[in-house]
């Protein structure tokens, strides 16, 4: 990242000092980055109000209403430097970011405003981070498969088009490159354009990344927000409405495919917990806040496509304590057309992308979406994978040599399959040296269905790992 952009990634946002703003009342009491204020007249839910320090404008967010003369609002700030008699103002509307096609290729914060370095975005329009999601009579289904060139993913758990992706995967098992490798495929074989969203990012994952999507060569076709870990919980909580904006916006002015990645969307989870707790509300359950199903609701329903274009949205999802019963995931869930679970035991035997094909699946997964020559290949690859993993325990102790004929074969033509999912990326192809590959379905289902034949029963394991067709990978 320029070393002349501060390392925090926040900018105070500037407020055009020619408007005349309206006072509303005064601080009264400071809890965190929670404020109370006292107004004569109350501003509505979600209105912007400000206040000045010095040279910098604090933004705050009106989130509740006390009574007839007090209000609670979040500042989308740190809230040093704080005082109670402060005047705040009345910016005359909601949280809004300034809009343009230039947005592409950049680095923006919750504002709008650059992180790059480089100059401010023209301020022609300013759309609303809090704008409904599209009217019903315009919007349309999820669509056909979107492919990604990736084996495992287009094969078993595959994209839909306008439709939501859940990345479930801890640190280490190269969901990042995961992330990086469907916006390059979303930008080479689509020619789309992707926005992600960074919530709760830390310093060292936004410079990493910035930097390999740069090297990647997408970046004049992807659009990042950050709002990160050390930033008040008000822009971790708004920071996703933010990047969303701008998905909705490049939807509608520019007809193309978008992809909309958010990365992580459970630290949007915490960050609506926390301030749910500083406004005073009684926690739900595992200490979850009561709205919690609501602010998930409102986010995903915005994430639809119309007749202008698609947005089709992968999101990053930690599971705390590997509990997929955990409320907080349970309400995401029930919002994904596909979960892709990344599995520490596949990057254990360097299988990559580490995707574990058994538990990762599709809601779409049925003849009418996929046909049935797909839907036949991957239902009998997961039975030949599912019988390898039930017979690992007997390989293990008394060895292959003991199974019958048949399972000889099929956990021989597994270990293929399963190398065979193993695939390099574009994205990581300076740091391996092994130039990256993109197969199209078609291949991947042929090169499936010799397997299953037992056509390549001839050909070594090896020869079928990290590689892309099989008609690349011959002795």
């Amino acid at each position: 990242m320029n070393p002349d952009v501060p390392a925090t990634m926040s900018t105070a946002p500037v407020v055009d000092e020619q408007k005349q703003l309206t006072p509303v009342g005064v601080i009264t009491e400071i809890h965190g980055p929670v404020v109370v204020i006292s107004c004569e007249t109350l501003p509505p839910l979600r209105q912007a109000l400000c206040a000045h320090i010095d040279h910098d404008t604090y933004l705050f967010e009106v989130h509740q209403h006390i009574n007839a003369h007090c209000l609670r609002a979040i500042t989308l700030h740190h809230s040093a430097g704080l005082y109670r008699g402060m005047t705040v103002y009345d910016t005359g509307a909601p949280l809004h970011v300034p809009v343009t096609a230039e947005c592409l290729g950049r680095l923006l914060n919750i504002f709008g405003e650059p992180l790059d370095g480089d100059s401010a975005l023209s301020a022609d329009e300013f759309r609303n981070v809090h704008s409904r999601p599209a009217p019903i009579q315009e919007a349309v289904g999820t669509g056909d498969v979107l492919e990604t060139g990736i084996k495992v993913i287009d094969l078993l758990c595959p994209f839909v088009r306008g439709g939501k992706t859940g990345l479930f995967g801890g640190a280490g098992v190269g969901k990042t490159v995961l992330i990086m490798e469907f916006m390059h495929a979303v930008a080479k074989l689509h020619e789309g354009v992707s926005v992600f969203a960074g919530v709760g990012e830390r310093i060292r994952e936004g410079h990493e990344l910035w930097h390999e999507i740069r090297k990647a060569g997408v970046l004049p076709q992807t659009l990042m927000v950050f709002g990160q870990m050390d930033e008040s919980p008000g822009v971790r909580f708004r920071v996703g409405l933010s990047a969303l904006t701008y998905a909705e916006y490049l939807r509608d002015s520019m007809q193309k495919e978008v992809l909309f990645v958010m990365d992580n969307i459970f630290r949007f989870v915490q960050a609506g917990s926390e301030v749910s707790s500083l406004l005073g509300r009684m926690p739900a359950t595992v200490g979850y806040q009561p709205t919690l199903t609501t602010e998930v609701a409102e986010m995903q329903d915005r994430i639809l496509s119309t007749r202008d274009g698609a947005i089709t949205s992968v999101q990053a999802v930690y599971v705390p304590a590997d509990d997929m019963t955990d409320p907080a995931v349970t309400a995401i869930l029930s919002h994904l057309d596909t979960t892709v679970i990344l599995s520490r035991n596949q990057a254990g035997k360097g299988i990559y992308p580490a995707v574990d094909p058994l538990q990762s699946g599709s809601k779409l997964m049925d003849r009418h979406t996929l046909g049935n020559r797909h839907y036949d290949i991957a239902g009998a690859v997961r039975e030949h994978l599912a019988r390898y993993q039930e017979l690992e325990d007997i390989i293990a102790m008394l060895g292959v040599e003991e199974l019958s004929a048949r399972d000889r074969k099929i956990v021989a033509r597994a270990r293929k399959l399963q190398r065979y999912l193993s695939q390099p990326f574009w994205t990581t192809a300076s740091h391996t040296g092994i130039e990256g590959a993109s197969v199209p379905l078609q291949d991947t289902l042929d090169d499936c269905e010799a397997f299953l034949a037992g056509r390549h029963d001839d050909v070594p394991e090896d020869h079928c790992y990290m590689r892309g067709k099989m008609s690349e990978a011959t002795p």
